[in-house]
This record gives structure tokens, sequence and C-alpha cells, in this order.
């Protein structure tokens, strides 16, 4: 009996079916070995030797391996192709003691790109030993990020407040995402003006803008007023406009080429509206199906043999007109992109997305895998573009409109929402006729908060992570509050940003770009067998730990959790202080601890109020102050107790009643319990247990309710964890 271990029963059963011989097949669920959950677990001293230990879960399915290897002739060990598979492989030989079998040959690594009858099948006529470079690889991101990890969140438990973290790439990524939200802040908008014009001709209309004044082209941001605006208008009055040139230009649009892991992840998340969570969890269980190649990878690279099947289902699905003479082929160009997988792909294009029965999600997903495919190896699409520059000696407006000649990979997949835009037949000299003449204000915008695509795309950009790391990255940095995702974007929060400048200040490399992707290029290097794991850790320790012990001397915990104000305390008169704890920062008496006055700080902008309180109390004309119940925040006299008037604050959802259209409102029960209502209660009755929010169900459009720990529909059975 031969015996194949792989990480999940469903990959498992996928395996099984294209084993012939005497085989069984058995799962091990992931890492049997890890390091320690409650202590560092690495031994610095002895040159960063690191202590594993069993995982408690994994102890069970041992015991159940250690008895099924007993008769085993041969042990494939058939864990994913890459870094984390082959460490796996390794900790399953330490665990196991596969070492101390009698012939070494009786255990065998087999890797393969996709699970298909052939792919196994190669994989068994080419067994090979564990790849310890690749392994070595993983055991120094791993502790890397437990050093960065275990030693930099005490200082921030020190120096800002408890149960706060620090993570090696997670830190990067929060930077990203809080000085992106500094910008937007400091962006000034600058008011400009354009001129537009709407001519017609053979009753259609086109738009034209003006773009020339005297034969000088004329800036974007140019016209700085309406007045400056209407001078131009009163100058055109009366105009005739006359076809000044026209210019046609077939243009070549190309397909992109089938999915990496990050394009994927961003196309999912643009189309689908999945996170990049969910988007790996559903590509992961396509793969353990055998339906596409492996979903962790950098290459744009396909095997001549899916090609020649490109071309066959192009023929066969939309005409040889569409079909490329020889395959299309692409260079990925990545930074430190790892070329060992190919793209993700179906494994099998002849299985079209209606032919695959598949839950909703996972059908949607597969579909995007085949279409982008397919497409790649289409004909290019040719787009007819028309420039035509229209009006008088003095004034030129530009008109631009295209039109699709031959539609090509654009029949399948259009990976924008571009519409044509055609403009009528136009000759040089013929006069055209104006319909309206108008100036338009506009404002220069700030750059746009990330997504979770746009961010990805960033941290790929710059070299930050690689791609078994994006989707865990964003998760963590939400997990931990530093980021929220609100409607789709990234925003950080109170904690994240302080986090952040603080690391800035103090650990200028954790979180330095260049730095970070320099950690990358090096861990790529030791899976290369170019650098030494342990050499690599010591260079990045040696001034990292002097520098840590460093500032945990010189730092003040008061510089960061404390800021002077000019309020006095209700209760006793002394000055109260902005104190920052682990929620966040909050009011606080400075004479603690004798008057443990505190009030939190709490941001109604999120909530569609003012900050700043100007009503009177309606029974002593007392001011209301702003304070934070059991219940939630609520205004209140500051004449309390001698008057307790108070009112609850309004907090509404991010959606509408789908009933009647109107605002969804935060209400509590008589026993304390959150719930969400229709405001116009009780005429509309519609109300949820969870928080309704601004993003729609993937699997049948409808509202999501957001709870502590899930994303569910309001109407359907689609759930996922809450901090995609």
């Amino acid at each position: 009996m031969n015996l194949v271990i792989v990480e999940s029963p469903t990959k498992g059963r996928t395996i099984e079916k294209f084993l012939e011989g005497d085989f069984e097949v058995v799962a091990c669920f992931g890492h049997v070995r890890d390091l320690p959950k409650k202590e560092l677990g690495i031994d610095i001293q002895k040159d960063f030797e690191p202590t594993y230990l069993i995982v408690p879960q994994a102890r069970k399915v041992l015991k159940t391996l250690k008895e099924k290897i007993k008769p085993a002739q041969v042990i494939y060990l058939a864990t994913d192709y890459d870094r984390e598979g082959e460490a796996i492989a390794w900790h399953l030989i330490k665990a196991l003691r596969l070492e101390e079998l009698k012939t070494k040959s009786q255990v065998q690594r087999i890797t393969f790109h996709e699970i298909t009858k052939p792919a196994i099948r190669e994989s068994l006529k080419k067994p090979r030993g564990i790849d310890l470079n690749l392994v070595d690889a993983q055991q120094a991101r791993r502790i890397l990020d437990r050093l960065v990890g275990y030693k930099l969140s005490p200082f921030l438990w020190r120096k800002v407040a408890r149960g706060l973290s620090a993570g090696r790439v997670q830190s990067v990524t929060v930077r990203l995402v809080a000085e992106r939200e500094k910008e937007i802040r400091n962006f000034k908008p600058q008011e400009y003006w354009q001129i537009k014009a709407i001519f017609s001709k053979n009753q259609q209309s086109f738009e034209a803008i003006l773009a020339k004044i005297e034969g000088r082209k004329i800036d974007k941001l140019e016209i700085k007023s309406s007045k400056e605006a209407q001078k131009y208008l009163d100058d055109l009055k009366g105009a005739e406009y006359k076809v000044l040139s026209q210019k046609k230009e077939v243009k070549k649009r190309y397909p992109f080429p089938p999915y990496t892991t990050s394009t994927l992840q961003q196309e999912a998340a643009i189309n689908l509206h999945f996170a990049a969570r969910q988007t790996m969890r559903l590509a992961q269980n396509l793969y353990e199906k055998g339906l596409i190649t492996y979903m962790r990878t950098d290459s744009v690279q396909v095997s001549p043999l899916a090609l020649g099947m490109a071309k066959k289902v192009i023929e066969e699905e939309f005409g040889p007109n569409y079909a490329l003479l020889k395959p299309r082929i692409y260079k990925t160009k990545t930074k430190g992109a790892q070329e060992a997988h190919e793209a993700i792909r179906p494994t099998n294009l002849r299985t079209l997305p209606p032919k695959v029965n598949l839950e909703a999600p996972q059908a949607r997903l597969y579909e995007l895998i085949w279409k982008r495919m397919i497409a790649s190896q289409m004909k290019e699409a040719e787009i007819i573009e028309e420039s035509v520059e229209i009006g008088t000696p003095q004034y030129i407006f530009l008109a631009s409109g295209s039109e699709v000649k031959f539609d090509g990979f654009l029949k399948l997949y259009r990976p924008s929402s571009k519409e044509e835009n055609t403009l009528p037949a136009l000759e040089e000299g013929e006069i055209v006729k104006l319909e309206k003449l108008e100036k338009t204000e506009h404002f220069t915008e700030p750059p746009g908060r990330y997504s979770e695509a746009t961010l990805i795309k960033e941290l790929e950009k710059r070299g930050i992570g690689r791609p078994s790391t994006y989707a865990p990255t964003l998760s963590t940095i939400m997990e931990r509050g530093y980021v929220e995702k609100v409607q789709g974007k990234l925003i950080p929060q109170e904690m994240g940003e302080i986090v952040s400048d603080l690391l800035v200040q103090h650990f200028p490399e954790i979180v330095d770009y260049d730095f970070t992707a320099k950690m990358e290029e090096e861990l790529d290097e030791i899976a290369e067998g170019k650098l030494k794991w342990r050499q690599v850790l010591a260079d990045f320790y040696q001034p990292f730990a002097q520098n840590l012990k460093a500032k945990t001397e010189e730092v003040s915990r008061k510089e960061i959790t404390e800021e002077k104000t000019d309020e006095k305390c209700p209760e006793c008169g002394q000055p109260l202080k902005i104190k920052l704890g682990r929620y966040g920062k909050f009011l606080a008496c400075s004479g603690f601890p004798k008057c443990k006055y505190t009030r939190p700080i709490v941001d109604l902008e999120k909530k569609g109020k003012s900050p700043e309180v100007k009503e009177k109390c309606p029974k002593c004309q007392k001011n209301l102050i702003l304070k934070e119940g059991k219940f939630g925040p609520f205004l209140a006299c500051e004449g309390y107790p001698s008057c307790k008037y108070t009112r609850n604050l309004e907090i509404a959802a991010q959606v509408p009643c789908p009933v009647c259209g109107g605002k969804i409102l935060r209400r509590t029960t008589r026993k304390g319990k959150t719930f969400w209502g229709c405001g116009n209660f009780p005429r509309c009755k519609k109300a949820f247990w969870e928080e309704p929010i601004a993003q729609k169900c993937p699997a049948c459009q409808g509202i999501l309710l957001k709870s502590k720990n899930m994303l569910k529909c309001s109407q359907c059975d689609w759930k996922e964890n809450a901090n995609l």
C-alpha cells in the first residue's frame, strides 16, 4: 500500500480519483507543528534556533497518520508546491519521525501545479526530496515576523496601551492606509471651470470641450473663476462654428494576461465585490476540486498544452476569426516575481462556466478565471478613435469619439464598462449647429481611499509581501482594529494612525517601504539558495534590538498618551487631559486618582453629526454636553444632577429601509439588546438584529448585515467573516 498525504480532504478526494493501484490518500489539515503561542519560541543566543511544538488540533491527526504509515511501502508528501507547502511536508517528516524509517526512499516529495490525472501521474514519475531552501525561506519569514511581533508589541503596551500589536508587513500596510488618509485631510481643492458646447448634426447631439484659445492649448486649471468663464461665453455669443480638422485612427486594444494571485484578488473585488480573503478561500476550493491551477502565483506563463486547448475552444465557441494563428506569450513584470508556477487558469478549458456544478460564489469566480484565460488568447480588438476640432478662428473645441471596428476579445471579456461614443459624419469646412454653450464648475479631488483591490496593487507595485501574504495581511489589520472597511473603502482608525505614527518616528526601518521590499527579496534569495537564513535574521535583528532597547528607555509614555486641554473637570474643577487608552482617546481628570472623572471623545462626524454641541438645554438653558452611555452616545445637560435632561442621538444605518425607503435607526429593546429598525415605525415594522451596511450580497445582491464576527445576507444563506 502507498500512502499520499495532502493538506485537505477535498484535495485528497480529487487526487484519489486519478490514482491507479494500491493508494490511500489522507489529509493532515495543514501545519502540524508551529512556534509556541504564548512565548517567543526562538533561542536568539543559539543562532535563532526555533522551538516547534505540535499544534493541539493536529495531535489526533498525527496519531491516525502514524497508524497509516506502518504498512505503507511508499509515503508521498503531496502538499502544495510553494514555501508553505514545502514547510508542511518538512514538519510532517519531523513530527512523524519519518527520517527514522529504514529506507529513506520510502518517503518521497511530489509536486504539481494542477490536480489533474496527467499532472498527478507525472509527479509520481518524478518524486524528489524536501527542498530545504524553500523550508528555510518559510522559517525565516515565520521567525522574522515572530521577532517583530513579540519584541515590538510589548513596547506598544508600555508606551501606548495594552493589547496592541505590531507586525512586519502589517505595520507597513497600515502606514500606507494612514498616509493616504492624511493626504486626503490635507488636500486643498482648487476651483476650475470648463466651457462645454453641445453641437448637433442630423438630430445627433455630441459634446465638445474648449481646448485651445488663439492656437494655444489651455491647461485644465486655467479658467479659475465663474467670471473668467463668463467672459469666454460672452465672446462666443453669435459665433459660427466650423469643422477645422478631423482625425481618425484605428488603434488595437490587447487583452490582459491570465490571472496572478494579485490580479485575481483585484478583479474579484471590482467585479464580484469579493474580499481578498474570500477570493482566496474560493480559489483554494476550486483548486482542490481540480478545476483551476494553483492559485498562489505571480507568473503569467501558460503551458503549451493549455494554449493549444484555448485556440480550439475559441474556434468552437466564437469562430476561427477570433483565434490567433500563434499563441500570445506574456512576460511577468511584477517586481520580485516568482515564476515557478503557471498563471491561474482552468485545468480544462473545455469545462465552460455553465457546465460546472458549483455554488453561486464559486461559479462566479470560476467564470471570471475562465473568461480571462480564454480572452488572453483571442485576437485583439480594433477601435476607431476619432477627434474633431470645431470652432472659430480664436476658440477651438475638441470632440472625441470611438467605435469598435472588430470586437476581438471584447466579445467575451470587457475589462471596463466604457461604452462607445460615436460622432456623426463630419467633414472639414462644414458648419455645425450649436445647441448649447455652458460653463461648468469643477474642483480638483483628493486621492481616493484605498480599496482592497487598489491596496493589493500598491503592495505588489512596491514589492511588499508575496501572493500568499496579501489576503492574511488585510484581514489582520482589520481584525486588530487598525483599519476599517466602510462601503468598500479602507479607513484607518484612530489607534491605527497613532501606532503608525509612533513606528514611523521611532522604528523607521520596520515601516520603511524600501526596507520591507528588500527583506522580501532576501527571503526570495534564501529560497533560491543564495543566502543563509540565519545570517539574514542576524543582520536584521542586531540593529533592531539595539534600537528597541534605546527607544524603550528614552520614549516617555506621557508624550504619546497625554495631551493638555483648556476644559475643567465638572466634578473637581481641575484641568481635563486627553488620554489614550486601548480603544482610543478619552477625557480624564488630571486629579486622578483622587478624582476619577472620565468622558469619552466620540467622533460624531462618522455618525453624521457635528462634533461640537451648540445646543442649550430646553429645561434650564445650560449647555448640552456629549456623553457615552450603555446604549451609545447621548446628549445631557451640564447642570446634572440639578438638571437631568437627556436626549438620545439618532444613529442611522448606511442604507435606507428596503420596504419604505425611510431611515434605519439603531434601537434598543427593554432588556438593552441593540437592533436596527425603520424610523417610520409603527407604519413600517422592518427591523434587523444586525447592522445593515452599504454593500450588496455577492450571491443575490440583497442587503448585507454586519455583526461582530460575521457578514451575512438578509435574503439568502451567504455569509462570510466580518473582517473581509
